[in-house]
């Protein structure tokens, strides 16, 4: 936890802030804190700051905060990703929320078992709570955006062309010609399939809709690997 993410219910007065639970237990056990330590702290939604901690116990913890500064400027992506495995779903979430991304897309695929629609993981609760912890490891407040479509065909064709217009709009494919582009300079729509790829078909989809086929190279990676290595391509150091 590289920032302690706050909500409006944890003020207890205009600068005062009472904490319980993990975030409380953490402070104790991990991060040391004794009276007078300075955290970093941010509101969620709005700015990042210090923290001068007053008191802590067993089960609490207060601080003063002082929140002047903006949190990072988002990463101008927006990511479609076919819904992946629920095992992975969560790691996936919270990375795509620590580089940045500020609009994700889960997506229906042929070869996404429909088993991972009913998962648990995707409950608004568990999403959240993945999102928050991307967010406490990047020193970030701003939750992105999640969205679900479960119906390929509408979405390709009615709305995605709309989101990928004026963007750098891709889709990962192995076996394309052209290679990942780096560090663009402009907003990126990103299409990236489950395990084994989106089909021919939706592919097809994709390019009508306006993206452009790319690939990593000749190694097949699975999802999560796949996230992280092209965002980190696509995405100038910040």
């Amino acid at each position: 936890m590289n920032l302690i993410l706050l909500f409006q219910d944890d003020f207890i007065d205009d600068n005062r802030v009472r904490l319980h639970g993990r975030r409380a237990e953490h402070a104790r056990e991990v991060l040391n804190v004794t009276n007078g330590k300075v955290l970093q702290v941010g509101l969620l939604d709005g700015k990042i700051g210090s923290g001068t901690v007053l008191s802590i116990n067993a089960t609490t913890l207060e601080f003063e905060t002082q929140l002047d500064k903006q949190p990072p400027e988002p990463a101008p992506v927006t990511v479609v990703l076919a819904m992946p495995r629920p095992k992975v779903f969560k790691r996936i979430l919270q990375g795509l929320t620590a580089i940045g991304v500020n609009e994700i897309i889960l997506l229906n695929s042929w070869r996404v078992d429909k088993s991972y629609w009913q998962s648990p993981a995707l409950e608004p609760e568990a999403i959240r709570q993945q999102l928050i912890l991307g967010l406490e490891q990047t020193r970030d407040t701003m939750m992105p955006s999640v969205q679900f479509q479960q119906r390929f065909k509408p979405f390709v064709e009615d709305t995605l062309p709309d989101i990928a217009a004026g963007s750098c709009a891709l889709v990962a494919h192995p076996g394309s010609s052209q290679p990942c582009p780096a560090n663009v300079q402009e907003k990126v729509t990103l299409a990236i399939g489950p395990e084994g790829g989106f089909t021919t078909y939706e592919v097809e989809k994709l390019v009508n809709a306006g993206l452009h086929p790319i690939h990593l190279g000749t190694r097949p990676l699975r999802v999560e690997t796949a996230v992280p290595a092209l965002l980190g391509r696509l995405i100038p150091c910040q």
